[in-house]
Formats: C-alpha cells, structure tokens, sequence
C-alpha cells in the first residue's frame, strides 16, 4: 500500500510540476518562443551537411547553453 502510495503522490507532484512549466511558459511567452527557435536552429545545425566555416560544433554548444539558460530563466520563480 505504502509503494502505491509513493507512486500516486509522484505522478501528483510531477503533474504539478508540468502545470507550473506550462504557466511559467504561458507567462513569457516571448522566452518560450525563443526556446523553441532555439531547438529548431539546433537541429538545423546538426543535420545540416557543413560546418558553416569551422563554426558548428561552437554554434551548437551556445545553442544548447542559451536554451538550458532560459530554462533557468523560466524556472527562477518556482525556487
């Protein structure tokens, strides 16, 4: 019964969790907008067949740096 317990009581705060992601996304939009073409611009540049002058690799990385940023970001009020 505990373990039942324990696994309704995660998948509840794991909800709550999404729920204030979602408000946080719908309370910036202009931030979650930037995360997404960030994501798009990301997986352009992996697929993409050249290294745009030696600067792939570098590019990628500040992508994925800017995105966990603003993750950060969106997480600030939930601390």
């Amino acid at each position: 019964m505990k373990f039942i317990s324990g696994i309704v009581l995660g998948i509840v705060l794991s909800a709550g969790v999404a729920l204030f992601a979602q408000n946080e996304r719908a309370m910036h939009p202009r931030i979650a907008t930037a995360i997404a073409a960030l994501r798009d611009a990301r997986a352009y540049l992996a697929e993409a067949p050249h290294d745009f002058g030696g600067h792939k690799d570098a590019a990628i990385r500040a992508t994925d740096e800017a995105i966990r940023q603003l993750n950060f970001a969106l997480a600030y009020r939930g601390r």
